[in-house]
């Protein structure tokens, strides 16, 4: 999306159905980082959100997921820590995925009040549906990005991530 100056807004329709602004004056906002950070991220949420509708999942689930897959038996204070989310806002997406029986939550032993947490055989099932989604939308972000540029891009960001402690 191309930020530009002016006072009007034409709404253009890209080749893939998404629509942007073509004169907006933005002011600062223009070249201040972190506005740009969240219009780049919520671009390729939707993005990835088109390609999860053609499966019939959420997006938000496929973070989730892979780190329950990744880290067998992880609280729901580590899942919540590692993917950046308040508790609050995590428990009814783990509530969702145990609903539908891709994750299974237990109680630790040592601490009546935590869960641990795991994905199941269905879970494991859907989340190599959605993996196969994220590896297309990723080559999506390469074209993008660029694959030179890919490991600095990267770096970046992590930096941003870990800047701010």
């Amino acid at each position: 999306m191309g930020v530009r100056g002016g006072t009007g807004s034409r709404v253009r329709r890209g080749k893939n159905g998404a629509t942007s602004v073509e004169s907006i004056n933005f002011g600062p906002l223009a070249t201040w980082i972190g506005f740009n950070l969240r219009m780049a991220q919520e671009a390729t949420f939707q993005a990835f959100s088109r390609q999860s509708l053609e499966i019939g999942e959420s997006p938000g689930r496929f973070a989730t997921l892979t780190l329950i897959a990744r880290n067998p038996g992880i609280s729901q204070t580590e899942l919540s820590q590692a993917a950046g989310r308040d508790k609050s806002s995590l428990t009814p997406v783990v509530e969702d995925l145990v609903r539908r029986g891709l994750v299974e939550r237990k109680r630790l032993n040592h601490d009546r009040r935590a869960y641990c947490l795991n994905v199941t055989s269905d879970g494991k099932k859907t989340l190599s549906t959605m993996m196969r989604c994220a590896r297309r939308h990723e080559r999506n972000l390469d074209k993008i990005i660029g694959l030179r540029d890919r490991k600095r891009f990267l770096q970046i960001l992590k930096k941003l991530q870990t800047g701010f402690e």
